[in-house]
């Protein structure tokens, strides 16, 4: 009966470790999502591979429903601190959605191999924004600012996407090989 409760002690502290670990590296990856947008600013080619990188993290290390969560946030934030001028709001919900593209591409195939999936992952996402923004940004936006609009929505998303695929493989390279150095 004591080694039956001493078991199930050990499971639940093993599990309550495993859920503060996950919920731990969620609000570190979510922190620093959130943050891309004030650290970059209005640069496109600081925040975007920042944000992406913690997407394809977020997948490797907390999972795919919280990478998910994820996907949202840096948009909302940026919107809300005023980083996305109001006039792109009608954007920000295909921003989300090909952030989750993003995620949900890299899912299925990074176990596989890496370099595919972040290449997928990203060429989808690109394609679904780059598609969704020129119908979206053209009934909303006035004409000037259409045009600097469209450009940030076209290629930069695909560039960003690989850049933060590239930050997410060192990442994780360093991060098995510190594992694998605790570990012995």
């Amino acid at each position: 009966m004591t080694q039956e409760i001493s078991r199930k002690n050990l499971r639940t502290k093993a599990l309550s470790w495993e859920v503060v670990n996950t919920l731990s590296k969620f609000i570190i990856l979510a922190t620093i999502a959130s943050a891309a947008p004030i650290i970059g600013g209005h640069q496109q080619f600081i925040t975007g591979p920042i944000v992406n990188a913690m997407l394809f993290l977020a997948v490797i290390t907390v999972g795919v429903r919280q990478a998910l969560l994820i996907c949202f946030i840096p948009s909302v934030f940026a919107l809300s601190v005023g980083l996305v001028p109001a006039v792109l709001a009608p954007v920000v919900p295909f921003i989300m959605i090909s952030n989750a593209i993003l995620v949900l591409v890299f899912e299925k195939i990074w176990k596989k191999n890496f370099i595919i999936g972040v290449g997928l992952a990203s060429l989808l996402k690109f394609s679904f924004l780059f598609a969704s923004s020129q119908v979206v940004v053209n009934l909303f936006v006035k004409e000037e600012l259409a045009k600097k609009a469209v450009v940030m929505f076209s290629w930069p998303q695909l560039v960003t996407a690989f850049m933060g695929g590239a930050i997410a493989l060192v990442a994780w390279k360093v991060y098995q090989v510190s594992f694998e150095r605790k570990g012995k």
